[in-house]
């Protein structure tokens, strides 16, 4: 039994360290969108499954991280879209 524990509350820990990453590297869109989707995923899991507050954490971190990155390169965009007018 706390073998299943112990594998189970790893997806809310993976999740919570993928979405720091994905925040701290917002700005590279290669690595936040991959570790922002993956902390998403492995925070879904752990919350139906255990219920952890920690894989929870983990979602909105990775929502964040995907949040900063889209709005970065959308922002990107129009900066350079208005710099060519």
């Amino acid at each position: 039994m706390e073998n299943m524990e112990k594998s189970k509350s790893g997806f809310s820990v993976a999740s919570l360290t993928l979405g720091i990453i994905s925040i701290v590297f917002a700005i590279f869109y290669y690595i936040s969108i991959p570790t922002g989707i993956l902390a998403i995923v492995f925070g879904v899991k752990s919350i139906k499954k255990v219920g952890s507050k920690v894989g929870k954490a983990g979602m909105i971190t990775g929502i964040v991280g995907l949040s900063l990155c889209a709005f970065m390169y959308i922002g990107l965009t129009f900066i350079i879209i208005l710099a060519n007018l």
